[in-house]
């Protein structure tokens, strides 16, 4: 049985691929700030019949990171999900809010590459997933700091691919568009009075060229292919599922 390491997987995109790796055999571990939340996604495992466990885990946290994988045996999946978002262009990003993206959606991706690798090196491979986003490819206003972090993490995915492809380690990453999960009802309902939410979540469902967002289970899916033997033929891609966004707009 392989282990999948997930991290973020207490919620929204995180915990759908969770599910689905435990699906697919996998023994999930499940690393998240909010433990409660990485319970949650391992109770609904268990009662599906799968193996998971959760650790507490701050991946900002060299220390933290370096803990939480010193508690498992062997790491053949990485999905590196956990991740925050801001909303503003640069003039409107404060000093304080360009760190705590980098510190989490930057630091964060190295920090589970960088202890996560050598393991996979000294199994004989392993696979890796990072979670992009079109923000990596395309201009999006009032993304300046979110856009920075992908960009870094799209890089990352080919530089790591590029440096370990003879180690039998692939690395690949997603690129979503706008995806329907808790966080994105809680900005429209935090930013916006009750009288314009539907508008807002329309217009945000129709920024998509194909009309809606995405649905975790979608994004799931195509973790679910490049995460398997399937796509033994597949490294350093950066995987649009946009909606038509990248192609069409």
């Amino acid at each position: 049985m392989r282990t999948a390491v997930i991290t973020g997987g207490g919620s929204g995109i995180g915990r759908a691929i969770a599910l689905r790796q435990a699906e697919a055999g996998d023994h999930v571990v499940v690393l998240e700030r909010e433990l409660a939340a990485g319970a949650e996604t391992v109770a609904l495992i268990a009662a599906a019949g799968g193996s998971a466990e959760a650790i507490s885990c701050d991946v900002s946290d060299l220390d933290a990171v370096s803990a939480a994988f010193n508690q498992l045996q062997r790491v053949d999946v990485l999905v590196n999900n956990a991740g925050v978002a801001h909303v503003g262009n640069v003039e409107k990003t404060s000093p304080q809010d360009f760190e705590r993206l980098f510190s989490v959606n930057v630091r964060g991706v190295y920090h589970c590459l960088h202890v996560a690798i050598p393991r996979m090196r000294s199994q004989g491979g392993g696979v890796i997933l990072n979670m992009a986003s079109i923000a990596s490819k395309v201009g999006i206003r009032d993304r300046f700091a979110y856009s920075m972090t992908k960009g870094a993490v799209l890089s990352m995915t080919l530089s790591v691919a590029r440096d370990y492809v003879a180690e039998n380690i692939r690395c690949n990453c997603l690129c979503p568009a706008r995806v329907h999960t808790p966080f994105v009802d809680g900005f429209i309902e935090k930013n916006y009075p009750v009288e314009e939410r539907q508008q807002v979540f329309e217009s945000l469902s129709t920024y998509q060229p194909i009309g809606r967002m995405g649905r975790p289970e979608e994004i799931a899916a195509l973790a679910r292919f490049l995460l398997s033997d399937e796509a033994a033929f597949i490294t350093g891609a950066a995987y649009d599922i946009d909606g038509g966004v990248t192609q069409l707009r």
